[in-house]
């Protein structure tokens, strides 16, 4: 099994969670929500022992301070180097920052496998406007990494860290940059279901989901819809840890009534395929 969608904290970000809050609202309204955990990374493979998980993509969290992101990505480039085979690693990255090119270089030299989760929201960051993300998709691009994206539903209700970046601004992501695969996170808000548009479909060939928080988001006949879409190999399964972990996708999955074949290439080869071509 691989988890696509796991958070880790370095321990000075926790240890000082309120003194960071204090200038980076977006982490303040996240770490204050009354669902917030924190993990370290042994707790993550403390976890994956319990549930039967064999890989973690992780990461830090996405703030607007470079040397913050710095932080985590040195606390989830020395993960990687310990856990090696169960662990894959992403960068955090202030999208439009000077610095930003030479992180993800720096990121990529020690092993790690793309960029992300990045906040288009927390970090005031607009993923619609091609000024703003031409270079940090051309940097991914040639490094033969990924970019994973926080999108949420532009309806239903809301949450804190939700925000406005959906399905509209995620689909113009990928008509300015077919070079670069993108995973949009939580269902990418929806966008999936306009891949049954045909000139949608050819816009969204670089794009991939992720099933973050679906428990909380949407009934378990959503993976059956998928797969009726003929989409379900571009989902992979996230479980948003240390949130919600797998024990609360098992039902859902199940309720989903997919054979265990399509299960099992939800579970781990779709994620498995999609990351072997950039180790």
């Amino acid at each position: 099994m691989i988890d696509c969608h796991v958070h880790v904290y370095p321990p000075e970000i926790i240890r000082n969670a309120a003194a960071i809050g204090e200038k980076e609202r977006y982490f303040a309204l996240l770490s204050g929500g009354k669902v917030h955990k924190w993990a370290a990374v042994e707790d993550v493979i403390a976890e994956m022992d319990r549930n039967g998980v064999d890989i973690s993509w992780i990461f830090g969290f996405a703030f607007q301070d470079a040397g913050l992101c710095a932080l985590c990505n040195d606390y989830v480039i020395e993960a990687v180097r310990k856990y090696p085979t169960r662990l894959k690693g992403l960068a955090v990255v202030p999208p439009c920052a000077p610095e930003t090119e030479r992180e993800i270089a720096r990121c990529r030299e020690s092993g790690l496998v793309g960029v992300g989760e990045l906040f288009p929201g927390g970090q005031n960051f607009d993923i619609s406007d091609v000024r703003q993300t031409w270079r940090l998709a051309a940097t991914v691009a040639e490094l033969g990494m990924f970019l994973l994206i926080h999108t949420a539903e532009p309806v239903g209700h809301d949450y804190p860290g939700k925000g406005n970046t959906g399905p509209r601004e995620a689909a113009e992501f990928c008509l300015h940059h077919p070079e670069v695969d993108v995973v949009f996170a939580h269902f990418g808000g929806g966008l999936w279901l306009y891949e049954l548009m045909p000139e949608m479909k050819l816009a969204l060939s670089n794009a991939y989901y992720d099933t973050a928080a679906w428990p909380w988001l949407y009934e378990p006949e959503v993976l059956r819809a998928v797969d009726s879409a003929g989409l379900l190999h571009k989902f992979f399964y996230g479980s948003d840890f240390p949130i919600l972990s797998y024990p609360k996708y098992e039902k859902p999955i199940a309720e989903s009534s997919l054979d265990s074949a399509k299960v099992e290439k939800f579970l781990h080869g779709n994620a498995y395929d999609f990351t072997e071509k950039r180790c």
